[in-house]
């Protein structure tokens, strides 16, 4: 047997303990979840591991979805169908359905009936089937394969996997690796296309505490939103329809509102995004030093601009609201990324973990050269770190820029598929869409100041000899005192000229429209030049792609090392929007500066805060009315209701919404949040101080039950008192 294959043997079975990550550290691949059981019932688990996830009867992992292809997780919590997720994970389906007359968003809403439920068209949920460790097929595949040719093989083997896996065609099929393209398994999906908005409370209580609490503890903010499943009348995913009836599942989660307490067993079972906890020391600096404070600074352009149109309208503020959430809160974390990473040193520890290693390996001629590649590979990249992150946070930026790429494609895919009636209606829908999308949030005031301030950042970051001669062309064309004026000048020129930035002519030019024309419009004729493909090509050449390529070889003969370094550990994958379980506990914590914060906040504490008219610590006219009264109803605790608690399981963005999951499989809260002592999370994980933030289902149903009066609801769940 091989080293390769024998580290493949040792992830599959039970493994010894010795050394092992600590039991809160870890995104774990459930089908691989007996090798951690031990561990979680000394932590208080009291389920089996087939309760978590089997595919020949119902399991908890029947009742987690996958919200929208990943950007967030839900629960289902009845036999109708209903799901609960974060606020902000249903915050753009909210957005959408208010107006200044209708204004659910600031209001509230929870339906009454099925008939009041809000159709939310392109929103979709997926169910995992099952999922299946096709390692030997993907190997076999790539044998002879250089690195130029590796990922067609990749593709070649996994389109020929999941055809083969959904030639039924019920289900949808995806191959993704782990450890850096050490390991192969196949997801399959089913996917429901009919999923309506339930119910959501003021954000007032969901957004409450706003940037200013964001990535805080303690927190109190009322994160929840409530969506419901459709199906056809057979049971099985269908298009909308008034006809559709909601799903009856697999399974669904009980509710516990017996409450928690410090130590208590909590699990957070969910699709996580990415993390890169393998990155080397050159990596941290590369983000931390450059990339990371550049993102900063051009988020911070778009908000700005965002916040003042905000500020001018109700309507204004609703249609950018989403938009605004949505940029403001990675923001905020890459700031507090770069300012944990340097308060925790992880420069520093990779470089003596980096340094362990190459002493590991250095009678091993595979491994031995691994960091000075890494070293030599980032020195040549190093000089192009912020002009490469300029084209996706900046050039991108406006949206005038990205819609006009997207129309473009869409009227040339047209008129290629000119003769294929069905190719053509769907190319159709999808550029109608992207246009109604693009006309519904878009500010001409914003994106033009947007547009203007992030070209002069660029020109004045961006060093000079890198600049593309397009950019040189328009200092040329447009002179002014200061190169702001000059991108003004340029702005003015593109927004007066142009048939397809402005709102009204677009819809005009929509009516009839034509790639030919538009190929000669000088919104487009800007816009070609930052297509990032094209202008990465034309502007550097094979200097990124050459490094891309050369890090995706060091990482995955970085990661094959470590497998046979740690194959007596326990080693967890990094994050790749697969559905994974964390485990830990409800656990109290003393930050940096020696002030020790307890795993509770309460209803007092929200009433403390309070600010009347202020737009982030606002509260609905009904809640301080309820606290004046005492309704508390079966969700009280000591005199108040309990709002938000922390644990110390590992999660990251596409987790929000995760339901977190006490010792006997039941609800007892939404993950939504992580703290800014551990925001170096998804780089380096800080066992001492990383935190998950998660409202708790008391407040959750509070706020349905007394606030809201979602009787009908509340009878749906399977509420356990005891």
């Amino acid at each position: 047997m091989t080293k390769l294959k024998l580290v493949f043997v040792m992830l599959l079975l039970p493994l010894l303990f010795a050394e092992a990550v600590k039991a809160d550290e870890g995104m774990w691949i459930p089908m691989l979840i007996g090798k951690n059981y031990d561990q979680m019932k000394k932590q208080g688990f009291k389920l089996t591991p087939e309760d978590l996830y089997n595919i020949n009867k119902a399991s908890i992992k029947d009742a987690i979805v996958s919200l929208g292809g990943g950007f967030c997780t839900g629960e289902v919590v009845s036999n109708k169908g209903l799901v609960f997720t974060n606020h902000h994970c249903g915050y753009e389906s909210i957005s959408a359905n208010s107006t200044p007359q209708n204004d659910i968003l600031d209001n509230g809403f929870y339906a009454k009936s099925y008939q009041e439920e809000k159709a939310i068209p392109g929103l979709f949920v997926q169910f995992l089937v099952r999922m299946e460790d096709v390692t030997p097929q993907i190997t076999a595949a790539l044998k002879g394969a250089t690195d130029a040719n590796r990922a067609e093989k990749i593709k070649e083997a996994s389109d020929a996997i999941i055809a083969k896996a959904t030639a039924g065609g019920a289900y949808e099929g995806a191959v993704k690796d782990f450890f850096n393209g050490n390991q192969y398994f196949l997801y399959l999906y089913e996917t429901y296309n009919d999923v309506r908005l339930v119910g959501a409370p003021p954000q007032s209580i969901g957004k409450f505490g706003g940037d200013t609490d964001n990535w805080e503890w303690p927190r109190h903010t009322g994160d929840f939103s409530i969506f419901r499943i459709y199906s056809g009348k057979d049971g099985k995913p269908a298009a909308y329809s008034a006809d559709n009836v909601p799903l009856t599942p697999k399974k669904f989660l009980p509710v516990s509102i017996k409450g928690v307490k410090n130590g208590d067993f909590a699990m957070v079972y969910g699709y996580p995004g990415k993390t890169d906890r393998f990155l080397t020391s050159n990596g941290v600096k590369v983000a931390t030093e450059e990339t990371n404070p550049v993102i900063v600074k051009l988020r911070d352009i778009r908000l700005k601009a965002w916040k003042e149109e905000m500020n001018k309208s109700v309507d204004t503020r609703l249609k950018l609201s989403s938009k605004y959430a949505e940029i403001a809160n990675y923001w905020k974390y890459f700031i507090g990324q770069t300012e944990q990473l340097k308060q925790l040193g992880i420069y520093d520890q990779k470089q003596k973990e980096e340094a362990a290693f190459t002493k590991w390996a250095a009678n091993k001629p595979a491994y031995a050269g691994l960091m000075d590649g890494y070293k030599k590979l980032y020195a040549a990249y190093d000089p192009y770190a912020v002009h490469n992150t300029y084209i996706e946070e900046g050039l991108l930026a406006p949206g005038f820029v990205v819609n006009t790429l997207i129309t473009f494609g869409g009227l040339r895919a047209l008129e290629q598929n000119k003769n294929d009636p069905k190719a053509v209606e769907q190319i159709q829908k999808e550029l109608k869409e992207a246009t109604d999308n693009y006309l519904k949030t878009y500010n001409v005031s914003a994106d033009k100041k947007i547009f203007v301030q992030i070209m002069a950042a660029y020109y004045a970051d961006v060093p000079k000899d890198q600049h593309p001669q397009f950019v040189e062309d328009i200092i040329a064309k447009y002179p002014a005192p200061t190169v702001e004026g000059t991108f003004s000048k340029l702005a003015d020129d593109l927004w007066a000229n142009s048939a397809i930035i402005d709102s009204t002519k677009l819809k005009t030019f929509m009516q009839n429209p034509s790639a030919d024309a538009m190929f000669n419009d000088p919104a487009f004729l800007y816009a070609r030049n930052v297509h990032p493909r094209l202008y990465s090509e034309k502007v550097f050449g094979k200097k990124v792609s050459d490094f891309e390529a050369g890090k995706d070889s060091l990482d995955r003969i970085y990661l094959k090392a470590l497998l046979e370094k740690n194959q007596d550990k326990l080693m967890y994958p990094d994050a790749n929007s697969t559905m994974r379980i964390s485990y830990g506990n409800v656990q109290d914590y003393t930050s940096k500066e020696g002030k020790h914060f307890e795993v509770q906040t309460t209803l007092d504490e929200v009433m403390k805060k309070y600010k009347p008219g202020d737009d982030e610590f606002d509260l609905p006219k009904s809640l301080i009315t309820a606290y004046n009264n005492k309704q508390f109803g079966q969700y009280g605790m000591n005199g108040t209701v309990p709002v938000c608690f922390i644990t110390n399981d590992d999660i990251t963005g596409g987790n929000s919404g995760s339901p977190v999951i006490n010792g006997n499989g039941e609800l007892i809260g939404l993950a939504f949040d992580g703290n800014w002592e551990a925001m170096s999370g998804d780089i380096a994980f800080d066992k001492k101080y990383k935190r998950t933030i998660c409202v708790d289902i008391r407040y959750v149903l509070w706020c349905m039950d007394i606030l809201g009066g979602a009787n009908n609801l509340i009878s749906e769940l399977d509420i356990h008192k005891n």
